[in-house]
């Protein structure tokens, strides 16, 4: 059986970690005391759920867990620094502090130690978030003792819901662009006057006009969309912000 440890501190330990090309031990007083930290835990770097979802979600909602109380995001994972390290860079989580449990010894102080052995992991993490205030654990997440690697509650919108049910989340913004588009020059300007992250599609490195024309219907860049919708060119773009003031 996992253990939930709601209501109880988190484990003494130090962390081994690498800060600009040196070993730095990192304590759990340092990453919890007097501080509201949300901290989710993985089986392992570079795996394809951790990659494409789990750390991405938080990632991506990590201005509105600060602007709901939180003052960290930890990621806890059995790799080594080096490991956590190259990740970290891969995913450019730069709204998320990446913490190497390398000898499980944080993991196994939760109860979250679990043998994968059969993989070729050894010793790992089983899959859960948990919210922390001041090194006491208020509440988990911890995903269900299932065959494979389950990933249905230890999610960012979970935890969200949890702290605050009403939290406004950030629109969803992708643009189509190609490189020296003054067009789209100024609808990525546009976005960033408002604060809005976007995520850019560049023709000729990433897809081929023939994507352009199968998802948007149009030959031209740029192409923006907002939470699903085809909002058009940098002209539409200016219109539709606009409309939200």
């Amino acid at each position: 059986m996992l253990s939930n440890r709601r209501g109880q501190r988190v484990p003494n330990v130090n962390f081994r970690t690498r800060q600009n090309d040196k070993w730095v031990d990192v304590t759990t007083d340092e990453l919890f005391a007097d501080k509201t930290v949300v901290v989710f835990s993985l089986p392992g770097a570079f795996t394809p759920t951790c990659s494409s979802t789990h750390l991405p979600g938080y990632n991506e909602l990590a201005n509105v867990f600060k602007e709901n109380g939180v003052n960290d995001i930890i990621c806890i994972s059995v790799n080594d620094a080096f490991v956590m390290n190259e990740w970290a860079k891969s995913q450019e989580a730069g709204n998320i502090t990446l913490i190497p449990d390398g000898n499980g010894e944080f993991t196994e102080g939760m109860g979250m130690l679990v043998d994968k052995s059969d993989l070729g992991f050894g010793k790992r993490s089983w899959r859960y978030s948990m919210l922390v205030r001041d090194s006491v654990v208020v509440n988990m997440f911890i995903e269900p003792e299932e065959p494979g690697d389950p990933f249905k509650v230890s999610d960012a919108e979970t935890m969200l819901k949890f702290i605050n049910p009403a939290a406004v989340k950030p629109k969803l913004v992708s643009l189509f662009t190609k490189v020296g588009c003054p067009f789209c020059a100024r609808a990525k300007a546009l976005l960033k006057e408002r604060g809005i992250d976007y995520e850019e599609i560049v023709l000729g490195k990433d897809v081929t006009t023939r994507s352009l024309r199968a998802v948007t219907g149009a030959t031209t860049v740029p192409q923006v969309f907002i939470d699903g919708q085809l909002i058009g060119g940098s002209e539409a773009l200016t219109t539709y912000l606009a409309a939200q003031k």
